[in-house]
């Protein structure tokens, strides 16, 4: 089912989706409440109600709610930026995650659980910590110094604060090209992905940190540093954490923070799989356009994650809020909402299977125009039948 609104409809505007932005607190919320189900209910077998909703559940609803691909009127954007309502849903967000984060932590540090339950609690955990780090996209992006400010509170309790740089200066001005570790290439796992996403990025982040202080004429060690703000809430936070649970709290503490930037990862991960801006002089690229993100416009799963999944107009427009993000028609699709996918990729042969093609369709059999991953590059073209025109840039 596709939901089309006629752009031209008769003013005031109205934002059919105004008060559906509420699942975007209070979805989270439920994600994240695996220890208080087990607590209220008795039943341990509650605590995997939340990851059968995330991982099952959207999938099914972004299939049967189908996709929205209308857009708010240019002429009423501002006025939509504008409006304070949709702040105010994102920074009751932040509460809430924290929330999430230290009640799982606290419960699974003072109860005698099995480990099914115990995985249960960690994998929800870990999937309302991601969704903070998402949140922390979409407030890190703004200019006003509250939501800067917000969003590196809401990446500290995972510690990913070094994303607040890495992706609005970093991944931003490298994305689809060879250079960023946050672009994943065709024929590459995600596995072999993380091994150099996660490491890549905090290396380009503090390169980037520093470059900036040294500009400014800022030591690096100080409160200065923008990576060392949120990092000092994650050391406040995590040491008080163990003081109060004992030092066994923190493999759990760890567990956690690693499923949450592995989440960040898996939409790394499929946001812009294969696709490749091309090189215009050597080490400069083209101007990122919308069809070098992958999108999605299934309605439940957007709901959930402030729109991230409108990532082509994100990546054209990187200020523009959540509520005004655009579907563009040349923008290469996904086939399920960002949860669906993460399944996928989790097992490479269906995502291999779902994908290739796709990259294949979208670069129109040329292979120039393809970001493959080393030594697949070959295989892929015969597989495919892709060719490569003399005058086509080589990946």
């Amino acid at each position: 089912m596709t939901v089309q609104v006629n752009s031209l409809s008769a003013h005031p505007y109205r934002d059919r989706k105004r008060y559906a932005w509420l699942l975007s607190v209070l979805i989270p919320a439920f994600i994240g409440s695996g220890a208080l189900l087990v607590l209220f209910t008795g039943d341990a077998r509650a605590a995997w109600l939340p990851v059968i909703f995330v991982y099952g559940a959207i999938p099914l609803l972004d299939m049967v709610l189908g996709e929205d691909q209308s857009n708010p009127p240019e002429a009423e954007v501002p006025a939509l930026e504008a409006d304070k309502y949709y702040r105010y849903i994102t920074y009751a967000s932040v509460p809430v995650l924290w929330a999430s984060f230290l009640i799982s932590v606290w419960f699974i540090g003072t109860h005698e659980l099995a480990w099914p339950t115990q995985l249960a609690l960690l994998l929800a955990a870990g999937v309302s910590g991601g969704i903070g780090i998402n949140l922390g996209h979409e407030l890190g992006h703004k200019n006003t110094p509250l939501e800067r400010w917000l969003a590196k509170i809401v990446l500290a309790p995972t510690a990913y604060g070094h994303f607040f740089i890495e992706h609005n200066r970093g991944h931003h001005r490298d994305v689809a090209t060879p250079s960023d570790p946050a672009s994943s290439r065709m024929g590459e796992t995600i596995y072999t992905f993380v091994l150099r996403e996660m490491p890549g990025a905090l290396k380009r982040a503090w390169r980037i940190e520093v470059e900036r202080l040294g500009r400014i004429g800022q030591p690096i060690w100080s409160l200065h540093n923008e990576i060392l703000q949120p990092a000092l809430i994650t050391l406040m936070v995590w040491t008080g954490l163990v003081l109060w649970l004992g030092i066994a709290i923190l493999p759990v503490i760890l567990a956690i923070s690693f499923w949450a930037n592995f989440q960040l990862t898996s939409a790394n991960y499929i946001e812009h799989y294969g696709l490749l801006r091309q090189e215009r002089a050597p080490g400069r690229y083209e101007v990122t356009q919308p069809h070098h993100s992958w999108n999605s416009n299934h309605l439940f799963s957007n709901w959930v994650l402030f729109h991230l999944q409108r990532h082509s107009d994100h990546h054209a427009h990187p200020t523009r809020r959540y509520q005004s993000l655009r579907n563009f028609e040349e923008a290469p699709q996904l086939p399920n909402g960002y949860l669906g996918m993460f399944l996928a990729c989790y097992i490479p042969p269906v995502w291999f299977w779902l994908m290739d093609r796709r990259v294949v369709d979208w670069a129109k059999g040329d292979a120039s125009r393809i970001h493959f991953q080393p030594g697949k590059k070959e295989a892929l073209i015969k597989k495919y039948g892709m060719h490569t025109p003399a005058t086509g840039v080589a990946p």
